[in-house]
């Protein structure tokens, strides 16, 4: 075989790779049930909100919690913050009994959203009494900004969740909350406008779709990941998540995907609800979304460490390793796209260079090559802006078909993230980088720990 011939094998391996995946995700989103709804009196329900810097969103987000979740007691955890942050959480903690600060101070601050987790979980097994009911005691996360569906209890009480024994670990969909915005950017000129608008579009697009579609796939294989906003854990399951480790959550930089991987080692099933959800700030900036798409991408090759354990793990399903193991490696596998792909573009314009007869009669003898790449490598990405047209109701088909689009080269933004996210893990700069809130202003626009 030779050098070319290997590179076209290790392309066609990569997309067959690719193409199945992507079907495999599809086919179970689009035929999806709704999942009937629980009662919220069988739990008790506590919310952990992690905050580091978050002066500007947390009032509002204690305020809408204890309005719309009376029965919530919520563990606000001040992460060292330097705005003023922990002069609200202990306003609101100072008259009103349901809200519990968590105070962490320097040196041993600030050193991730694992760790200040971990801190919440401590206090409250100090602050429960001895006779609590562990499999009737729900842990959710929810982030400073977050916005919890009224109707989200109920559906996480349901049969498809922790009506279910066996199920130790919930994630809700996620919706983004600034999508009517038509100013993300105030004081910027139209043309910042629209391209933050196209960000946040595409971000609620890859949320409502892509990623709810990657964890209905993984409802059938038993391998549903946990995100950072609209996590639900039973008590029971995060201690048992804590036996190897001494604590629940881990020091990677994607401690919500690692937690879920935990628990599921630790016996438990985790699942996904899509007919509720929690909102979040889309980010309008490419800086600012790189940042956190490189932190994620940083923390998915970190779990990667557990592969050996998912695959001798007896709580993992053949079908569920299978799958984590797919989505760990592929951070790895965009690393290798990175060089076969325009290896092969290259390999290929060369060899209708050197073909007889010239370049012309090359491209019309291999003018197959058009239609395959649109069906190859466009129409799988184009497809989800469609669905989430027909999904939430949009009529406009041309904006549709501008979303697809749209949404072929926001994809793009991975392989940038894979590759700084590689450097990072050279450089051995594990820091966790936080990304500024849309509404704070006059400020620098990343804090940043290395």
């Amino acid at each position: 075989m030779t050098g070319l011939d290997a590179l076209y094998s290790v392309s066609f391996v990569l997309l067959v790779v690719f193409l199945t995946y992507t079907l495999l995700i599809v086919v179970p989103f689009v035929r999806r049930r709704p999942a009937p709804e629980g009662d919220v009196a069988d739990f008790q329900w506590h919310a952990f909100i992690p905050c580091r810097d978050e002066a500007a969103v947390i009032s509002a987000t204690i305020i809408r919690m204890r309005e719309r979740f009376p029965a919530v007691h919520l563990w606000v955890i001040d992460d060292a913050s330097v705005d003023g942050t922990g002069d609200v959480i202990a306003a609101a903690a100072n008259s009103d009994a349901f809200v519990h600060p968590v105070i962490r101070q320097l040196p041993d601050a600030r050193t991730g959203k694992g760790d200040a987790l971990n801190a919440a979980f401590a206090d409250l097994e100090e602050w429960l009494g001895p006779d609590v009911d562990a499999d009737r005691l729900i842990v959710m996360v929810v982030d400073a900004d977050g916005e919890l569906a009224s109707d989200a209890l109920r559906h996480v009480a349901g049969p498809r969740a922790f009506g279910d024994q066996r199920v130790g670990a919930a994630q809700v969909a996620v919706r983004m909350s600034n999508l009517a915005d038509r100013n993300p950017l105030p004081g910027r000129g139209r043309v910042a406008q629209r391209w933050a608008r196209y960000l946040i579009r595409m971000q609620d697009v890859e949320f409502r779709t892509t990623i709810a579609a990657m964890q209905t796939l993984r409802m059938r294989t038993v391998s549903v990941g946990l995100g950072g906003n609209g996590q639900f854990a039973r008590l029971s399951a995060l201690r048992a998540a804590s036996v190897r480790a001494g604590a629940p959550w881990g020091n990677a930089l994607l401690e919500d995907y690692e937690i879920g991987i935990r628990i599921m080692m630790a016996g438990y099933r985790t699942t996904y609800i899509h007919d509720t959800s929690v909102s979040q700030e889309a980010l309008p900036t490419a800086r600012r979304l790189l940042t956190q798409r490189t932190r994620w991408c940083q923390g998915g090759m970190q779990c990667a460490r557990y592969l050996p354990q998912i695959y001798s793990s007896r709580s993992f399903t053949n079908a569920g390793a299978l799958e984590a193991g797919y989505f760990l490696v592929l951070p790895y596998l965009q690393l290798l796209g990175i060089v076969v792909w325009p290896s092969v573009a290259i390999a290929v314009v060369v060899t209708g260079a050197l073909a007889p007869g010239g370049v012309l009669s090359w491209a019309l003898a291999s003018a197959w090559v058009l239609p395959l790449w649109l069906a190859t490598g466009i129409l799988p990405f184009f497809v989800w802006p469609l669905i989430y047209a027909h999904q939430e109701g949009h009529r406009n088909p041309l904006a549709a078909l501008g979303w697809g689009l749209g949404y072929w080269l926001y994809m793009y933004q991975t392989y940038v993230c894979v590759v700084r996210a590689c450097g990072r893990m050279v450089a051995r700069r594990n820091g966790w980088t936080k990304t500024r809130r849309n509404s704070e202003s006059g400020r620098l626009l990343l804090a940043v720990e290395s």
